[in-house]
């Protein structure tokens, strides 16, 4: 599922929860911008994660340069590590 879709398949669940899933995303990428260094190493070179906060995410990203690049919003659990070739 892309990103997005996650939105949509959240406020269709429930009206709100798609608009609740975003900004424990929008929170979430404020803090991996401000601070990429402090999250968990997941995996080389240089992959880190975050926990979403309420959802069963992480976010799987590193720091290039300047910027941080995201490699994946992945499940906790479904198919683990399946953004591997990704990075």
């Amino acid at each position: 599922m892309e990103h997005l879709e996650y939105v949509a398949y959240y406020e269709m669940q429930r009206a709100g929860l798609g608009a609740r899933y975003l900004a424990a995303f929008d929170k979430a990428m404020e803090a991996i911008c401000a601070h990429p260094e402090r999250f968990r190493l997941e995996d080389e070179p240089g992959i880190r994660r975050y926990r979403m906060a309420g959802f069963p995410y992480n976010i799987l990203f590193r720091q290039s340069y300047d910027a941080v690049e995201v490699l994946a919003v992945a499940p906790h659990r479904r198919r683990p590590r399946y953004w591997l070739g990704r990075g």
